[in-house]
Order: structure tokens, then C-alpha cells, then sequence
């Protein structure tokens, strides 16, 4: 691997020449696969890719796969029953399993992908509420999609540079802030970032770092945990930049309590590939000591746009039926479809309307289309989805693959006519419309499998 020279020397200076030679012939070696079981949706040895897996030591719910398959042709993945993650970005488990244990209102303020999202919906308490943030648009429409497949309808999902949040007070319990940074860390795992590497990048990603964590501090509460991360080696993003926050925001370094046999330090907790079985990965948890008052900014509700004057729609009743736990529940029309949300929460997502982009939250349950109900593909994916509600058609690998890529589909004769839910193995992979001699595919367009299929 040709590695900047300005790199070498940093890490160098940094590690010592012997621990870098170690780094550098590391990151030569193919890069680990690894994935996180949702066990929500499925068991462990339900799963044929965990046969001879070995266990992540920091997270229960994560395992090292033997080679790596294709991930795209397996239903199971897009039913939302694992999520393909690195593994030392899965020691976020170890963390929050140590200082959570009560409910909280989180934040994941970088959060696309969705790997630590996902991964904090899994393991915040039950009751908690998450907001999974991203600031680009695109990117954030990929986090939507993996946060709808993982099923937890605790969790608004939001479009939001950190300063857009100046209207929430101190709301949040906990804010991950899993930082955009230089990517040393990804060198072995995506080649080309060593081409976007420079110093003068460095220079630019702890500034920004900086920033971001400036703009945010005031919705912590005071005493509340924050989870900084990076995907970077150097001191400047990491170790200075926790220093930075601490002393000039007013935090207290916490200790990430990793376990001698994992070859972590402790305080900074640094994965360096030669050292673990993962790629390069940086995390400090820090608890807010100051009072800033935390009771937001002066600010203007956003318009909806085309909703002035307009009466309330009529729920339809049979909706909570559609849910196993439908009494838990809001049910309101939201921009054309009937949607969900933790009653719990009401408050919280009625503050992220008014005041932030909102891509998407709790359950879409259905549209109007016509004068009849059609059921959402988030309701599909839900773990609160109400299975007997709908007429059901477990479908083998190869209808799986056809349905995943929006093919139109033939049911046996006697399937029932109108809305049914195709699942594989057991687990739901969206709704058709039997018409008789055909069925409608209902699977988003946008999320279609659109590569080849070679069986």
C-alpha cells in the first residue's frame, strides 16, 4: 500500500517506528467482514453466515464472517435482520452497556451510514427516543432507508447541519458525534481515501470537528454523556480535540473501560489494525459539567407547505389493528400518509417538525390510494408490524431476489386477492397487490437491487 509520506511520518512520530512498520504491514492484509445481528427480527442460529463466525469480544450482537459474501442477493439482509458494520465502530455497544441503563433522548449527529444508529436502537434502554441525523441530503435518505429496515419505530430521522438544532434546549440525554474526518482509519478498507488524504485536510477536519461539537454542546444536558468518535489516527482530530472540548465547553474525560485482552488503552480508546481485529477507529466519552442554560434559540416554526386551512383527516380505525401494539401509538396524516409515532414522544417530534428537516419518522403505516388504504413498506419492515392483519406468502430465494428487484410477480392461485406480505424464511420483506393474474410490486423503486443475479 503506498501511503503518503507526510503519514508516515506523522505516524511515525506518533507510534514510534516499530509500532508503525506493524500498522503499515497491517493494512496491507485484507480487511475483516463483519456484521451485527438485529435480534429483534432474528436469532443467531437462524442465520446461515454466522455458521463458524467468530464473536466481536466488545459487542454481543456482533460477528467476524469467515469470507465475505454477497450481501446484495441476500433477502435476509434486506429484511433488516443484520447490518453490515465494522467492527471496531461496534465497541459504541461496549460504551453505552456501561454508563446507559436508564431510558434516554439520544443523538447521532453524523449518523449516515446507520451502522451506529441501528446499533443504538438495539441497545438504548427500552423507552428511549433516538433522532439519527446526517447533514447531506443523499446521504441521509441512505440513513432513512437502513434505519426503516432495522424495525425500531422509536426514532426520527432528520436532515440537519449542527447549527440547525439551535431551537431544541437541553433535550438530550446523550449525543453521539461520530465526527467527518481525514480517514486514516479507512486507508485498508476504501483505497481511495489515501488519495484525498493531505495535512492541509487534517488542518481542515479538526477545525470543522471543533465547530461541530460548539454547535451542538448547548441540547446536552448538563450530565449528559457525549460520545466522540473518529475513523482517524492523529492526535490533532482526536486526543487534542477531546482535550479542546473538555476544557473549553466543560466536560469531564470518562473512562471507556475497554478489557486487557482487547488491546485498547483505556481513557482514549485508539483500534489500530495491528493490534485488533478491525479497522482504525478512535472514541472518548466525555459528561457534561457545564450549565449554559440550554434553552434553545428564538426561532421560526418551518411551513408545511400546503396545509393552511385545511381540515383534519378522519384516522381510519383499522389502522391500529395493523400494529401489535397500536395503543402506544399517534396516529396522524403526514404528508399523504398515515404515520405512527411513540405516544411517548409526541412532544419531541412535534419540536423536530416545526424546527428541522424531517426525513422520516416512527412507522408510515399507509396512503390513500383511491378510496382504499395502501399499506407502506415501513409498516412491513416494523417490529410493531401486526403480521395476522394481512394475508401472508413466505417465498423462496429466487421470487425473493425477483420481488427485491420490483419485478412484477406470479403468486400461486390460491394466494387472496388485494394487499399480502411476501416474507422469506419467516421474516418480512414487503407487501404485494394481488390482482389474480399477476401481483403489483410494492417494494420502494428507489431501493431496488439493480446489479445482476447470478444464482
Amino acid at each position: 500500500m503506498n501511503l503518503p509520506h507526510d503519514f508516515q511520518q506523522t505516524m511515525i512520530e506518533h507510534l514510534g517506528k516499530e509500532a508503525y512498520e506493524q500498522l503499515a504491514e497491517a493494512l496491507s492484509l485484507p480487511a475483516p467482514t463483519s456484521i451485527r445481528l438485529n435480534r429483534s427480527k432474528i436469532k443467531a442460529e437462524e442465520l446461515p453466515l454466522l455458521t463458524e463466525a467468530d464473536s466481536v469480544p466488545w459487542c454481543a450482537d456482533g460477528f467476524y464472517l469467515k469470507e465475505r459474501p454477497q450481501f446484495t442477493f441476500d433477502p435476509l439482509f434486506h429484511a433488516g435482520c443484520y447490518y453490515v458494520q465494522e467492527a471496531s465502530s461496534m465497541f459504541l455497544s461496549h460504551v453505552l452497556k456501561h454508563y446507559v441503563q436508564e431510558p434516554v433522548v439520544a443523538l447521532d449527529l453524523c449518523a449516515a451510514p446507520g451502522g451506529k444508529s441501528t446499533l443504538m436502537l438495539s441497545q438504548l434502554p427500552e423507552g428511549s427516543l433516538l433522532i439519527a441525523n446526517e447533514a447531506m441530503r443523499q446521504r441521509a435518505n441512505i440513513l432513512a432507508e437502513n434505519i426503516s429496515k432495522w424495525g425500531n419505530p422509536n426514532c426520527i430521522v432528520t436532515n440537519n447541519f449542527a447549527e440547525d438544532f439551535q431551537a431544541f434546549g437541553n433535550v438530550f440525554d446523550l449525543i453521539v458525534c461520530d465526527a467527518p474526518c481525514s480517514g486514516e482509519g479507512m486507508f485498508r478498507k476504501d483505497p481511495d481515501s489515501i488519495g484525498e488524504w493531505s495535512l492541509a485536510n487534517v488542518d481542515t477536519c479538526w477545525r470543522r470537528q471543533r465547530d461541530i461539537a460548539s454547535n451542538i454542546w448547548h441540547t446536552l444536558k448538563e450530565g449528559g454523556l457525549f460520545i466522540y468518535s473518529t475513523c482517524t489516527y492523529n492526535s490533532l482530530e482526536d486526543e487534542e480535540n477531546v482535550a479542546w472540548i473538555a476544557k473549553t465547553l466543560g466536560a469531564e474525560v470518562l473512562s471507556c473501560h475497554p478489557m486487557n485482552s482487547w488491546g485498547l488503552t483505556d481513557t482514549h480508546t485508539h483500534f489500530y489494525p495491528h493490534q485488533v481485529k478491525g479497522e482504525g477507529f478512535f472514541i472518548s466519552v466525555m459528561r457534561k459539567t457545564s450549565a449554559d442554560g440550554g434553552e434553545g434559540m428564538p426561532h421560526r416554526k418551518r411551513k408545511e407547505k400546503g396545509r393552511t386551512g385545511k381540515p383534519a383527516t378522519k384516522i381510519p380505525a383499522e389502522l391500529k389493528g395493523w400494529l401489535t401494539n397500536g395503543e402506544a401509538f399517534t396516529i396522524a396524516e403526514d404528508k399523504e400518509v398515515f404515520r405512527a409515532f411513540p405516544t411517548a414522544h409526541a412532544d419531541l417530534y412535534q419540536l423536530a417538525k416545526s424546527t428541522s428537516k424531517v426525513v422520516s419518522a416512527g412507522i408510515e403505516l399507509a396512503s390513500m390510494k383511491g378510496k382504499n388504504l395502501q399499506p407502506c413498506h415501513s409498516l412491513a419492515m416494523s417490529n410493531s408490524l401486526n403480521t395476522t392483519a394481512f394475508p401472508t406468502l413466505d417465498v423462496e430465494k429466487q421470487q425473493a431476489i425477483a420481488y427485491l428487484r420490483t419485478e412484477a410477480l406470479q403468486l400461486p392461485p390460491d394466494t387472496p386477492r388485494g394487499y399480502v406480505l411476501l416474507t422469506y424464511q419467516g421474516h418480512p420483506l414487503g407487501f404485494v397487490k394481488n390482482i389474480g393474474n399477476r401481483a403489483n410490486n410494492l417494494y420502494p423503486s428507489e431501493w431496488r437491487i439493480r446489479s445482476g443475479y447470478a444464482q
